[in-house]
């Protein structure tokens, strides 16, 4: 698929098939997130994968929508030290989105409502906080993203039109 049809094709999921992701298909969406360009190439990040229901049930109770992480195949918390790098983050999960998208698993991110309740629930190291927590799935309906062109995808998303949002100088 090309990068444009990827990028204007791709919408955020909130329900999921009761379907599992493969490992390997799991391993490519978070190798997406771990060659995610990040600045000086800290690579701030910890990435927690949450699969077990049990887990998800508890993760579920972390983030505003339960419900997204209760019903997807798998979820992450991406964590960083304090808390910090944002851009970092959502340029890690924009890369795990995509990589996603081209394997037909649909994602969302999730935020979280008490990071450092989260933390506790995730186990992570002292000083560790999840940024967010995406979840991952297989769409509940077939997709078919190249049934549109890129443009079509583009002029139907519920975005605010290209030309209100630029300004040239």
């Amino acid at each position: 698929m090309d990068t444009y049809l990827a990028v204007a094709s791709k919408r955020d999921w909130r329900s999921y098939a009761d379907r599992p992701v493969p490992e390997d298909v799991q391993r490519r969406i978070l190798d997406g997130g771990r060659v995610s360009g990040s600045s000086q190439n800290v690579q701030p990040w910890q990435f927690v994968v949450v699969e077990s229901s049990e887990a998800k049930q508890h993760v579920g109770e972390l983030v505003y929508a339960a419900a997204n992480i209760e019903s997807c195949a798998f979820a992450v918390a991406i964590a960083t030290e304090g808390g910090r790098y944002p851009l970092d983050v959502g340029r890690a999960l924009q890369n795990m989105f995509l990589v996603a998208w081209s394997e037909g698993v649909v994602s969302c991110p999730n935020g979280i409502k008490d990071p450092e309740d989260a933390a506790r629930v995730l186990g992570l190291e002292e000083g560790w906080l999840p940024v967010n927590i995406p979840s991952f799935g297989y769409p509940r309906r077939p997709l078919d993203p190249e049934s549109e062109s890129a443009g079509e995808w583009s002029a139907e998303a519920n975005r605010k039109p290209l030309d209100d949002l630029i300004r040239r100088i």
